[in-house]
């Protein structure tokens, strides 16, 4: 519910019946009754006075909308609106000195937040009307006198008691409390020196600089949650440039909501630490160039006559708003969740191949909780024969794979025998190796606990990973990436958490009989400038079954990608889409010219769609099984090749038109073949999709 005097007024105050717009996550607070069904959330959502209940005294004209929920269960940390007192906990302030208690108000939830913000305080405001709303709603249910509060700075915390509240400008009168109690760094803080900090002040603070001491009476729990609101806005949403920005939209839905999202997905671990560390970064830089743009646009204004020096800091201002600009941007993409998931981020581990040993030799690392002498023996016939390798081995035993890895080299093997092993750190394999189950993928299986960013990161040149079953838990990147070099995956089974494999610009990725389930993203996500090959595999029950990257941009590569025989189905959205920009009108019926040349996607007769032209570049091994598959007849189940194959074809060959473009623009009018020929190869043969959300294919256009 809005204000009164807001648009939407009326509305049902938060938790009473009505839950916040997302993507479909569940809200924080799992496991609680849902609002609307007998508890309201906490913090806010009482019924607002005039709706079943006498408001308490206040000024005239002011009506209070309460924030605090109702709560029948007299064991509940936030106690009951039918008895006296507080609803709030309390919590002990730090330092050295003994202030009183303070109202406990920072474990808020999101949803507690958002309805706030949306039905309370900032409604349908513009971003230049933000501290208007602000003020009218501190007006309803700020105290305007009679409590307490810790003034908090970097240099020292004060005890201080306010005696009025200027609304308009956000801020407390106040005076010293007595006795006097101040926690300073700096000994030199005494009471005159306070007295004189205040007068200089005109004893008015910011409220997001006061910490509201604790009452057991319950009078200001209003006050407290209202000032929490106030402060974790201006230290959390509010941007410096935002009322600059244009002011023909909603504020809450364009800026508070995206904001407030990402800030509840980091706390929660949702968002990978680097992406987090990149935002902050990205926002320090931004807030140091806009103090630097506004200096020199107040320079120049204050500053009437028309000289060289006013006409360079115009350059500078210029340049200054570009970068700013370009920041934002980058800020904007990273709070925005679906973008976010969309464009990824790309990010390594950067671990050093060690290459070969200095000794010149080649290990065998050997895993195993426990080994037996009937496990020993079968390693020995199977796998551990020097007449089999044809030389002398040197073998190691560990009882964690992920011990093994870490201490291969270059051309070292790892055999995993049968078990459960739980890691909790990140396999980095830089360089060639080869990781083996001994045995079937459900019989050894590795899992991943912890909240670390990554499970498998693979940069080496040639990697294999065999008979294997990973699984993951509470993560927040894809179970494997492949930044660069080759990786192939046979006999695997993934059970993923969030993104499924992550096929990077110039790696590639060769995925041979293996399952992939789980994915709360894409199950595979291919980049541009990447070589994806997908046989006889399934990829079921994710988000979307695979995902490729936008590729139109003239500084990508095209990939290129190969599925034959595989099974995608029941996943929640399309079997597979492509991501890709809306297309400029002058190469909008560039479709009309893609009969020419060798790009044009083919149907024959035996129930292939692929484009022509670059298959002679496949491995031979791939090339074999795609003559199998060749005359395959087409079956319902496999429409969705044609579809998939002429889309993808359709799309390089646009990007190809683009390039021509560009370069006659620039007057080039003969270019590298190699430049010329980015089609893409795509063969799409054999492949089952069954019972996905939306389709067997789809494109997202942004």
């Amino acid at each position: 519910m809005a204000e009164p005097g807001r648009a939407g007024s009326g509305g049902a105050p938060p938790g009473e019946g009505e839950t916040p717009p997302g993507e479909g996550e569940t809200p924080p607070g799992e496991g609680e009754t849902p609002p609307g069904e007998g508890e309201t959330p906490p913090g806010e959502g009482q019924t607002p006075p005039g709706e079943g209940e006498t408001p308490p005294p206040e000024r005239a004209g002011a009506a209070k909308p309460d924030l605090l929920r109702e709560d029948d269960d007299s064991c509940s940390d936030y106690g009951s609106r039918d008895k006296p007192g507080t609803a709030l906990g309390r919590t002990v302030p730090d330092g050295n000195v003994l202030f009183p208690d303070i109202f406990h108000t920072e474990h808020l939830l999101f949803y507690e937040r958002f309805k706030a913000y949306q039905d309370y305080i900032l409604a349908d405001c513009k971003a230049s009307e933000v501290k208007e709303f602000t003020a009218e709603y501190l007006e309803k249910v700020l105290e305007p006198s009679g409590w307490q509060a810790i003034w908090r700075t970097n240099v020292f915390d004060v005890l201080v008691e306010v005696v009025d509240v200027e609304y308009s400008a956000l801020k407390a009168v106040v005076q010293l409390s007595e006795p006097f109690l101040c926690d300073s760094r700096d000994s030199t803080f005494t009471l005159e020196c306070m007295q004189e900090l205040l007068e200089l002040k005109e004893r008015q603070l910011p409220l997001q600089e006061m910490w509201v001491v604790y009452d057991e009476s319950g009078e200001f729990d209003q006050t407290a949650l209202a000032v929490e609101h106030v402060r974790f806005f201006y230290q959390c949403i509010w941007r410096t440039w935002d009322e600059e920005e244009e002011d023909d939209f909603d504020y809450f839905v364009r800026c508070v909501e995206p904001r407030l999202r990402l800030h509840y997905d980091i706390i929660e671990h949702r968002v990978p630490s680097g992406l987090a560390a990149d935002y902050q970064n990205l926002l320090s830089q931004c807030e140091e160039l806009y103090r630097k743009f506004i200096d020199v646009r107040n320079s120049i204004s204050s500053n009437d006559s028309d000289s060289e020096e006013e006409n360079v800091s115009m350059v500078e201002g210029l340049k200054l708003y570009e970068k700013i600009e370009h920041l934002k941007q980058k800020l904007k993409l990273i709070e925005n969740p679906l973008l976010r998931y969309v464009f990824g981020y790309q990010k390594h581990s950067g671990s050093q191949a060690k290459g070969l040993r200095p000794t010149g030799t080649k290990v065998i690392h050997v895993v195993s909780s426990v080994m037996v002498a009937s496990l020993l023996q079968s390693l020995l016939r199977d796998k551990l024969c020097p007449e089999s390798c044809g030389e002398e081995l040197e073998i190691q035993f560990h009882n964690d794979p992920l011990t093994a890895v870490n201490a291969c080299y270059e051309g070292d093997s790892v055999i995993i025998c049968p078990g459960r092993y739980v890691v909790d750190g990140v396999f980095c394999i830089a360089d060639s190796v080869e990781l083996e189950g001994y045995g079937l993928p459900d019989d050894i299986v590795i899992e991943k606990r912890g909240k670390g960013d990554n499970f498998v990161d693979c940069t080496g040149a040639n990697i294999k990973i065999s008979s294997l079953k990973l699984v993951q838990h509470d993560a927040v990147e894809g179970i494997l990436n492949v930044h660069h070099g080759k990786t192939t995956l046979e006999n695997c089974v993934l059970q993923c958490e969030t993104t499924g494999i992550t096929v990077r610009t110039s790696a590639e990725l060769v995925m041979k009989k293996s399952d992939l389930y789980g994915a709360k993203g894409a199950g595979v996500e291919i980049y541009p400038g990447s070589t994806c090959t997908v046989l006889d595999s399934g990829i079921h029950h994710c988000k979307e079954g695979i995902l490729i990257k936008n590729f139109l941009d003239e500084h990508y590569d095209i990939p290129k990608i190969t599925m034959v025989n595989n099974m995608i189905h029941n996943n929640e959205g399309y079997g597979v889409v492509l991501v890709r920009p809306a297309m400029p009108s002058d190469v909008k019926d560039t479709s009309a010219e893609i009969t020419k040349g060798n790009t044009e996607p083919t149907q024959s007769g035996d129930g292939t769609a692929r484009v022509e032209g670059l298959r002679q570049g496949l491995p031979e091994c791939i090339t074999d099984e795609l003559e199998l598959y060749e005359q395959a007849e087409i079956s319902e189940q496999t429409e969705g090749n044609y579809e998939i194959a002429n889309e993808l074809g359709a799309t390089s060959a646009k990007k190809s038109q683009m390039l021509k473009k560009r370069l006659s623009e620039l007057g080039i009018t003969e270019a590298d073949e190699n430049l010329m020929s980015q089609e893409m190869f795509v063969s799409i043969v054999g492949n089952q999709f069954k019972w996905n959300g939306k389709g067997s294919f789809g494109t997202f256009i942004f």
